[in-house]
């Protein structure tokens, strides 16, 4: 499904009728926004809630070859904390914001917006978030890291400071190393954000332990 011309296309999941809430969920390198709508729907929550999962746009990635896929950003080096591609993740952000007006528009209020990504996703995700100029439900930064990190005390949103975050990382992750994971959680900690970190006995993917985790954390978020 694609909405209008001007927002990335992306696929729609309602789970109950005349949902107030909205999930935006963004895949990682190379994937599509196929890849986590099995996931949704092991998710049960307590109110009608509309996932979004976008399609990131085909680009030639650096890391891989030059080979043309499906991605957020350009990575250059196995180093993903080092040559970030500035200029791609602002450009990923722009199109997120997009989805979230669409979501406002339709009558979906600023705090009940989660973003969620996991890997490349999970960055933009965090990178959106955290400088989206009101405060959102929360988000869910899975199995990936805090870009741009140096820049964040100048470009946060004062207001986002009080999204919630749900930090998750796998102990043996060879793609996003868990040290970097737990260095972001850290310094969001440092500036003064609330985050719930969370680890598990898994590579760079998802396990049901974590889903759960997940849907708990989010009936806690939705229902206060």
């Amino acid at each position: 499904m694609q909405s209008a011309s001007n927002i990335l296309p992306h696929i729609t999941l309602d789970r109950g009728t005349a949902p107030q809430h909205s999930i935006i969920w963004l895949h990682g390198l190379g994937a599509d926004g196929e890849d986590f709508v099995s996931i949704a729907q092991e998710i049960n929550l307590p109110v009608a809630l509309r996932y979004i999962f976008p399609h990131a746009p085909k680009q030639a990635v650096t890391i891989n070859g030059g080979f043309v896929m499906r991605a957020w950003y350009d990575i250059a080096a196995a180093d993903i904390g080092a040559q970030q591609d500035a200029a791609g993740i602002r450009a990923s952000q722009a199109e997120i914001e997009k989805i979230i007006a669409q979501e406002k528009a339709r009558g979906i209020a600023p705090e009940n917006i989660f973003l969620a990504g996991f890997s490349q996703g999970g960055a933009v995700a965090l990178h959106t978030g955290l400088r989206h100029p009101a405060r959102l439900g929360g988000i869910l930064a899975l199995s990936t890291y805090l870009p741009l990190a140096d820049t964040l005390a100048q470009e946060v949103s004062l207001s986002a400071k009080n999204t919630p975050i749900f930090f998750a990382h796998g102990h043996t992750d060879p793609v996003v190393p868990y040290a970097l994971g737990k260095l972001s959680a850290d310094q969001l900690r440092q500036h003064g954000y609330r985050v719930d970190w969370h680890e598990y006995a898994m590579p760079h993917a998802m396990c049901m332990e974590e889903v759960r985790d997940i849907e708990r954390w989010l009936t806690r978020m939705i229902t206060g």
